[in-house]
């Protein structure tokens, strides 16, 4: 991982026109050509023109003078494979994906090549540019929308931040969650900001003394579903970070299983729903 001893970074002021950014990454490392170049085509290199810096992936890139190239190598990072994600649905100017667990939502410094807007760029037919609108931790699977321009990433960002998308998902909890026919809400702040999380219950499973719950999310913390469940007394199983004493050998068993919004470019409802193949059940 970044820190290791095996990792280390590279930022090289060009002071020539013309040079290949595989040239100016061997002539200051010692790795091979063939390694810069894998590298650089999982998301570990970076072009600094003119004070905008984006991500460079072609090794034949010809640089200018005064850019600054940018390498951050760590082959623990490098060497990760991403699970399969898979297409649920291609409206051309966005899709709709599974990400399993295990698949990051966004990339880093040293790499983007397990993320799931890398794999949509790679395995869209016809390939395109991909954005990530909103995302899903790391542990969790199910539904996440990717748009492919950066104008309706903006569009589909702005119905997340207005709140104008339900998303629903699926979690299995530890203990017996009440059967109340009505919503349980849950109102508590996370890290000083307002988080909302409405849940409902599916299922109790007494063999197991597991609970299977129905979740929508007004509001969108980092981990919010998982702590406010761990708070409630209910953890979801498989949630290591929250719950140390789980022993479950299950990963996380918290999936977004559907979405529901007005499209902002045809006005049209779109509702998508995963498979219960993919979804968590008792």
């Amino acid at each position: 991982m970044p820190g290791s001893p095996d990792s280390f970074e590279r930022h090289i002021t060009i002071s020539r026109d013309g040079i290949t950014a595989v040239d100016a990454l061997a002539a200051e490392t010692d790795l091979s050509r063939q390694a810069i170049k894998q590298a650089m085509n999982k998301g570990a290199a970076w072009l600094t023109h003119a004070k905008h810096t984006q991500r460079l992936r072609r090794a034949s890139k010809a640089l200018k003078l005064g850019d600054t190239l940018h390498l951050y190598y760590n082959p623990a990072v490098l060497a990760m494979q991403p699970p399969p994600a898979s297409l649920i649905a291609d409206e051309g100017d966005y899709s709709i994906w599974y990400k399993p667990g295990g698949m990051l939502s966004q990339g880093s410094k040293w790499g983007d090549h397990c993320t799931i807007s890398r794999w949509a760029e790679q395995h869209s037919e016809p390939q395109r540019p991909a954005f990530i609108v909103h995302r899903l931790d790391r542990a969790a699977s199910g539904l996440i929308l990717i748009a492919h321009a950066k104008k309706v990433a903006r569009a589909l960002s702005e119905l997340f931040r207005k709140h104008d998308i339900e998303k629903h998902y699926a979690a299995i909890v530890e203990g017996q969650f009440p059967d109340y026919p009505e919503v349980t809400t849950f109102n508590s702040d996370i890290d000083s900001k307002p988080a909302i999380t409405h849940v409902r219950f599916v299922g109790y499973s007494k063999a197991l003394n597991c609970t299977l719950l129905d979740v929508e999310i007004e509001t969108g913390r980092k981990h919010q579903i998982r702590k406010h469940l761990a708070e409630a007394g209910f953890p979801i199983v498989g949630d290591r970070l929250y719950n140390p004493s789980d022993s479950h050998s299950l990963d996380l068993q918290l999936t977004a299983v559907s979405l529901t919004f007005t499209c902002p470019l045809t006005g049209q409802t779109r509702h998508y729903e995963l498979d219960d193949a993919l979804r968590p059940s008792l």
